[in-house]
């Protein structure tokens, strides 16, 4: 009946008009009844599969909150992406997602539930199977991690902020496929410690599990991200560890004097830092992949020379030259980490000069042939 009741609603649903829609759930797993917020982009129609993106909220918090705190709303309503808030269960009275470490001795399958929660809206909504993706808060990160070591055969990519991995997930972990993963943290985090501790694995060894496991290039580019808020008493530094199998990536946002907090949100914590905006950059990293690795491509060649091509400088803070010496007249494409194409030109043998001067900071992917190349843009 439960099932019914719910599949009646999304019916009712689906015959308004193109709104937005937030809307509560429940499934039961393991003999409990576990909850979850869903929100529908306006743009979302049915007819065609959509990402879905499981945020999960901190320790301590709930699925309201976090639906709030860490909001990715105003980027589904444009990207159409589906979000699911799923709510933790209590253990010693407060909410929780059992990951180990802090929460040893609670008996909840969260991996189980997760996957049964994908698998419920997979049957009312049309969700692309290889573009199921984890982002959360504190503990949500961390269970964020532990998804991306034990239901790796469902989430592609993962993200973190504030969160980290427990000795027992990263102890246990066993991914099946390379994965994306972007962690956001400050060294200066008084709740989950950057340098690690008894219960939980410190940021550094984090990344190098996964650049390691990935097979990316050791050596990272490291770009300090402008202080556009000077007030907020923070600034970011942004590491990239690129050249992953499949086209992954491996990046961090180091949040310099934050604190504890989601960087962008619209609740000003003291030790929030307002350089950037977590949800908008965790998409931005999330939409490049899918379970297979990088949309783009399947290899993603580090800025360099490669056969006949050169680019450089790069990174840039006005233009790059791509340098080609192939005799034919060859198409280039540079896309944004959306997939955006931003601008097509046609090479020449010799020097050809690309201005993307008026491009914000960031990540770009330059297409020549069959190969995709990352281009840096600084300021």
């Amino acid at each position: 009946m439960k099932y019914f009741a719910i599949y009646i609603c999304f019916l009712l649903f689906s015959l308004v008009g193109l709104s937005q829609q937030t809307i509560s759930g429940s499934i039961t797993h393991d003999g409990l009844q576990r909850e979850y917020i869903l929100y529908i982009p306006p743009n979302y129609t049915g007819s065609i599969p959509v990402p879905l993106l499981l945020n999960f909220h901190g320790y301590g918090s709930n699925a309201t909150e976090q639906m709030n705190y860490g909001d990715f709303r105003p980027v589904s309503d444009t990207a159409g992406f589906l979000i699911v808030h799923p709510q933790g269960t209590l253990f010693n009275g407060t909410t929780h997602w059992n990951v180990g470490g802090w929460t040893i001795g609670s008996m909840v399958d969260d991996v189980g539930f997760t996957e049964a929660l994908i698998d419920s809206l997979s049957l009312m909504y049309q969700i692309d199977s290889t573009r199921i993706f984890a982002t959360g808060m504190s503990n949500g990160g961390f269970m964020s991690f532990l998804l991306a070591c034990q239901l790796s055969n469902r989430i592609a990519a993962i993200a973190s902020v504030t969160g980290s991995m427990t000795t027992e997930t990263y102890n246990n972990a066993n991914p099946l496929h390379p994965t994306p993963i972007l962690q956001i943290h400050a060294p200066t985090d008084p709740v989950v410690p950057y340098n690690g501790a008894s219960w939980t694995k410190s940021i550094e060894e984090v990344l190098q599990y996964w650049v390691d496991f990935n097979n990316c290039n050791t050596l990272p580019i490291i770009t300090t991200l402008p202080d556009l808020n000077p007030n907020d008493g923070s600034t970011v530094e942004h590491t990239a560890y690129f050249g992953g199998d499949n086209g992954v990536a491996v990046e961090h946002y180091k949040v310099i004097g934050g604190g504890h907090t989601w960087p962008g949100s619209a609740f000003p914590l003291p030790g929030t830092n307002y350089d950037i905006n977590a949800s908008i950059e965790i998409w931005k990293f999330l939409s490049q992949y899918d379970i297979n690795g990088s949309l783009l491509s399947t290899h993603v060649e580090e800025p360099g020379t490669l056969d006949q091509i050169i680019i450089s400088p790069n990174p840039t803070n006005s233009s790059f030259r791509i340098t080609s010496s192939y005799d034919d007249a060859l198409v280039y494409t540079l896309y944004s980490q959306t997939g955006k194409r931003l601008i097509k030109g046609f090479l020449i043998s010799g020097k050809n000069n690309v201005d993307i001067g008026a491009f914000a900071q960031g990540i770009y992917f330059l297409k020549i042939k069959d190969k995709i190349f990352k281009v840096i843009k600084r300021n």
